[in-house]
């Protein structure tokens, strides 16, 4: 197997809340009311929905507010992978990924272990450089059971939503995760610092009309089945960890422009300030980095 390459779920579409819109000329990230499921195709206008997006939308009354999903892991942390992530601006590869203790960090010397004081304490992180970066698996097509559709985000709000529900589906299930009957959801909030106007974010409930009870019940049934029949979900656990560990930069070659546009909007800061950003980033100056990361541990130990 090829080293440093992470093995992430096989994807077959994409799911967002947002799109990218062109407005004066420049590309700009804009929040939705609904998901939409897009393929791996995409031609001038950009990512071709995909069939599953027109199928699911018609029960729903052309608003996509529910997708019912399957978790292909019992492992909560192997369906959300969450990470702080500094990437560049401009090509969208990550430079520093950390979470909120050590970091791996691209540098001259190759890429180096240190320590991660979080976005608001970090020197490179200054001005909004580093977010929270979360993906999501799940299993949308009884056609490819191992076959998932990535939703991306950006936002603490569905990551730490996510990232709750997970675990505790995990945990009232007794380690059966995969075989809820699960459905993500479209939720909206107004806060102080949207000036009131709603915000969306991604929650996982269970799916219409099934309570907790029934729902656990029918995941110790399916995993019975499944026992009897063979299937070794402790295996596919172990794989997915193999894969994810063979690497920390999970790289998107297809995705890498739009998880740019979306952490960077051309709109946030003057030309002087982002050309200032992207040479210190490209320079890697790691000897004024690490002060300003030792510095930081110290104030806050």
């Amino acid at each position: 197997m090829i080293k440093g390459l992470t093995i992430t779920p096989p994807v077959l579409g994409r799911i967002s809340i947002g799109r990218v819109i062109q407005k004066d000329g420049k590309r700009l990230p804009a929040k939705d009311d609904q998901f939409t499921i897009t393929s791996q195709v995409q031609n001038k206008d950009g990512w071709i929905n995909h069939p599953l997006d027109e199928k699911l939308r018609a029960n729903n009354d052309g608003k996509l507010r529910q997708i019912p999903v399957r978790m292909l892991f019992n492992d909560p942390e192997l369906n959300l992978r969450a990470e702080y992530t500094l990437f560049d601006r401009q090509t969208g590869r990550p430079l520093c990924v950390g979470d909120g203790e050590q970091c791996q960090r691209r540098t001259n010397n190759g890429v180096e272990t240190l320590p991660c004081p979080s976005p608001d304490r970090c020197p490179l992180a200054q001005g909004g450089a580093c977010k929270p970066y979360g993906r999501l698996y799940v299993n949308l097509s009884e056609d490819d059971e191992l076959g998932t559709f990535i939703f991306r985000t950006t936002g603490f709000n569905s990551i730490r939503t996510l990232a709750a529900r997970l675990s505790y589906f995990a945990a009232v299930s007794g380690n059966k995760l995969s075989c809820l009957p699960l459905q993500l959801t479209l939720r909206g909030k107004s806060t102080t610092q949207s000036y009131r106007t709603p915000i969306y974010f991604v929650d996982l409930t269970l799916r219409d009309g099934i309570t907790l009870k029934d729902a656990v019940q029918h995941a110790k049934a399916i995993d019975a089945e499944l026992c009897e029949h063979g299937f070794d979900q402790a295996a596919l656990e172990e794989a997915a960890k193999g894969g994810y560990s063979n690497s920390c930069f999970e790289v998107d070659n297809d995705g890498l422009l739009d998880v740019a546009e979306e952490f960077y909007p051309v709109e946030i800061g003057d030309s002087s300030n982002q050309q200032s950003f992207n040479h210190g980033i490209a320079t890697h100056n790691v000897t004024s980095i690490e002060q300003g990361l030792r510095q930081s541990v110290t104030a806050v130990s």
